[in-house]
């Protein structure tokens, strides 16, 4: 059989990565998260500094990294990432908190702890539909993945200031 000529070899498909310390795991994520915050950008997915991408710690769980307030998502490095507690400290990093992303993603993480990852974008086509004040209509597959999946919020009222609204 090896000397098949119609015999193919297919890639294998990695595992999850493996790590011998939770300091090799942290930096990984930081930057994937980092990572993330470029291709977010280089997609459009961006406003200014509107917009949050979140990672729960791998250690401590009830932290998590977030970019800081007023970053370009084009210019969030590992360096400059966040830890913050559920309680809005920050536990790791200078840079001060964006209190709306403190406000959504502490929430999603404190609520949901099999959730390890989380974003909030201000995309253009996002933006649009959202000032038709509807839900999506199920008329193609794209739209299909948010069947019974989707709500439209109609008490905005700005910036999410306080936790309750997270």
């Amino acid at each position: 059989m090896e000397d098949c000529p119609y015999r193919k070899k297919f890639p294998t498909v990695p595992g999850p990565e493996v790590f011998l310390n939770v300091e090799d795991e942290r930096m990984h994520l930081k930057q994937r998260l980092a990572g993330a915050f470029r291709v977010f950008s280089k997609l459009g997915f961006d406003e200014g500094p509107a917009g949050h991408i979140t990672a729960r710690d791998p250690e401590h769980k009830d932290t998590f990294w977030v970019n800081p307030f007023g970053v370009h998502f084009s210019q969030v490095k590992v360096s400059n990432l966040i830890r913050v507690d559920h309680e809005g400290n920050i536990v790791e990093g200078s840079h001060p908190v964006n209190t709306a992303a403190f406000n959504i993603h502490s929430r999603i993480h404190l609520m949901r702890p099999d959730v390890n990852a989380a974003a909030h974008t201000h995309s253009t086509y996002g933006r649009a539909w959202s000032t038709l004040g509807r839900p999506l209509d199920i008329i193609t597959q794209d739209s299909c993945q948010f069947y019974k999946d989707h709500v439209v919020y109609d008490d905005y009222g700005g910036l999410v200031v306080e936790l309750d609204e997270g």
